[in-house]
């Protein structure tokens, strides 16, 4: 099988490019390592400190956000980062092509039930002169690659660099990743969704209506049966749709006025939609295609459907899209 390495020296990157994703592969797999200890090691449990967000964070959160701030600070390419876990932007010099965003270990309420938990990961490129938060306020499609690693039974990357998904495996024999898939084709139509159904009294109605109709089955308007999904770690509901189909959101909800989107733009919503876009899926908030969004600030919040191309369109049909 082809290796990361031989697959990133034929895909016509710039050396900067390839050298910035070996150094997050090469993070991933101490990750892994550290995520695969989990009590042996003594990492589980909460750190007794909140993020920017005001959300508790896990000692695994703290570990693997430090691991991959001095990974891309040794890395000479990246110019600043931008990380869930950091208030503000993070500059690690006057030298590197690119900005890179990153959440550390999406999925933390996973981490104390060994479930599955991942990191997503988004590369720009950073602009000339100096660099302030200003600089990170991108459109998605200006991403120059994207992708997440899946800590599960197997440790898995989903690449794109704009020319397609791949997904490599790692192997722990050789330590490598290896293709596995070459060519990620979303299917266009599914019979499954994913959605966190604890809060459906908090949707809006077009949401609520969607959701009702697919409960039905058979017996509704849309004439077949449909299974629900949920994992609770994006990294993990969004491979499986890259996997089989499906649609994947997480909606507009009223549980928090103060809070109507759960998802962040800069570090989930436009690296999952890049991948989705590129397999042939569709990547919405509902009303707005997420990679055309301008970004207001780096911790911005919105709305994610996203998944097999056909049931998102027919989603936003409800929204009145």
């Amino acid at each position: 099988m082809q290796t990361l390495s031989q697959y990133l020296n034929q895909a016509q990157l710039s050396p900067a490019l390839a050298a910035l994703l070996t150094t997050l592969a090469n993070s991933s797999k101490d990750i892994s390592q550290a995520v695969r200890k989990g009590a042996l090691a003594g990492v589980l449990g909460v750190a007794g400190t909140e993020n920017v967000q005001g959300e508790s964070q896990k000692k695994l959160d703290v570990i693997t956000n430090d691991m991959l701030k001095d990974a891309l600070a040794a890395d000479g390419h990246v110019r600043a980062l931008a990380s869930e876990e950091e208030d503000e932007v993070v500059v690690l010099g006057d030298k590197g092509e690119f900005l890179v965003c990153f959440d550390p270990l999406d999925g933390s309420s996973n981490i104390d039930i060994n479930s599955l938990v991942g990191t997503i990961f988004s590369v720009l490129p950073a602009p000339v002169g100096e660099i302030s938060e200003q600089s990170f306020l991108q459109p998605g499609r200006n991403q120059v690659a994207a992708g997440y690693v899946l800590y599960g039974p197997s440790t898995m990357l989903a690449l794109t660099t704009g020319k397609g998904v791949q997904l490599f495996t790692l192997d722990p024999v050789s330590g490598e990743y290896l293709l596995t898939v070459a060519e990620v084709q979303i299917p266009k139509d599914t019979a499954e969704f994913a959605i966190n159904m604890s809060n459906q009294r908090f949707w809006e109605a077009a949401m609520q209506n969607y959701i009702a109709d697919l409960i039905q089955g058979k017996a509704g308007p849309r004439g077949k049966s449909f299974n629900m999904r949920w994992i609770a770690a994006m990294v993990g509901d969004v491979h499986r749709v890259l996997s089989r189909g499906g649609l994947f959101t997480y909606p507009t909800d009223t549980k928090d006025p103060k809070k109507p989107f759960k998802l962040r733009l800069m570090y989930e919503a436009n690296p999952m939609a890049l991948l989705v876009e590129q397999a042939g899926g569709k990547a919405s908030t509902g009303y707005d295609t997420i990679l055309d969004i301008q970004p207001e600030q780096i911790h911005q919040r919105v709305a994610v459907i996203l998944g097999s191309a056909n049931e998102v369109d027919v989603c936003l049909e409800y929204h009145g899209r």
